[in-house]
């Protein structure tokens, strides 16, 4: 795992592909009640304008019973929320899934500590998906 320094974004490696990893973390998602609000298929819209990117797509996610605590503590909150991963592939066909570390989340908006809690399973999902 790695975390980039200024901007609070941890990666980690897929044993999947993109594709394969996405479907994953739906299926992670659906079992947890956790609701997909979006999937961006950031390469295939390039696709469509004749521009070409490796197989990069965001998924976006959340639950208003975990959120809308940390909006009601935090409302700048509101602007990362819901939960965001990347599953993108890299030029050398490694495949990364990236997220906004909660601990990054929590300092950026000043959250209560108590409530970090809301936002740290990101990690678990990603983990899980990258498995």
């Amino acid at each position: 795992m790695t975390l980039g320094k200024d901007n609070g974004i941890v990666q980690i490696h897929s044993n999947h592909s993109v594709d394969q990893t996405v479907e994953k973390l739906k299926a992670i998602l659906q079992a947890k009640g956790v609701t997909l609000f979006a999937l961006v298929d950031h390469s295939g819209e390039a696709e469509k304008v004749g521009m070409t990117m490796p197989p990069t797509k965001l998924l976006i996610f959340g639950s208003p019973k975990a959120g809308t605590p940390l909006m009601l503590a935090a409302p700048s909150i509101a602007i990362d929320l819901p939960l965001k991963i990347l599953v993108a592939e890299d030029s050398h066909g490694k495949v990364w899934i990236s997220y906004n570390s909660p601990e990054y989340l929590q300092e950026r908006h000043n959250l209560p500590k108590d409530l970090l809690q809301n936002i740290t399973v990101v990690g678990t999902l990603a983990a899980k998906a990258g498995e």
